[in-house]
C-alpha cells in the first residue's frame, strides 16, 4: 500500500514557475513508477508527466514538454514536478500517482495503470 500527499500548488501569474512535491508513505515506492496527472473543471483527468521507478527515464505530455520537469528522490520517497512558463491552460487540480506494477520499464499514460493516488493540489494560473 502506498499513500501519496501532494503539496506546492497555488495561485500564480502567467509566465511564473511553480514546483509541486509528492510525498509517498510506503516501503515499495522506490520500485514503482510515478506520474503526475491533472484535471481541469469539466474535463477528464489527463497525463502530465511520468518517471520510471529508478528515475532513469521520463515521459511528458506534448502540452508540457520543454516546460515541465519531473524528478524523484527515492531516498526521501518524494516525486517533484517543476513547472516553468505557466499559462492559463495549466490551471487544474494536480494529482500524484503510483504505478500498479513494480519495476515496469514503460511509463504509462493511462490512469487505469496507476493504483495509488493523492488527493491533489490546486494550481491556478491567472493571465
Amino acid at each position: 500500500q502506498v499513500q501519496l500527499v501532494e503539496s506546492g500548488g497555488g495561485l500564480v501569474q502567467a509566465g511564473d514557475s511553480l514546483q509541486l512535491s509528492c510525498r509517498a508513505d510506503g516501503r515499495t515506492f522506490g520500485s514503482i513508477a510515478a506520474g503526475w496527472f491533472r484535471q481541469a473543471p469539466g474535463k477528464e483527468r489527463e497525463f502530465v508527466a511520468g518517471i520510471r521507478w529508478n528515475g532513469d527515464a521520463t515521459h511528458y505530455a506534448a502540452s508540457v514538454w520543454g516546460r515541465f520537469t519531473i524528478s524523484r528522490d527515492n531516498a526521501r520517497n518524494e516525486v517533484y514536478l517543476k513547472m516553468n512558463n505557466l499559462n492559463s491552460d495549466d490551471t487544474a487540480m494536480y494529482y500524484c500517482a503510483a504505478d500498479k506494477r513494480a519495476f515496469r520499464a514503460v511509463i504509462m499514460e493511462n490512469t487505469s495503470e496507476y493504483a495509488y493516488w493523492g488527493r491533489g493540489t490546486q494550481v491556478t494560473v491567472s493571465s
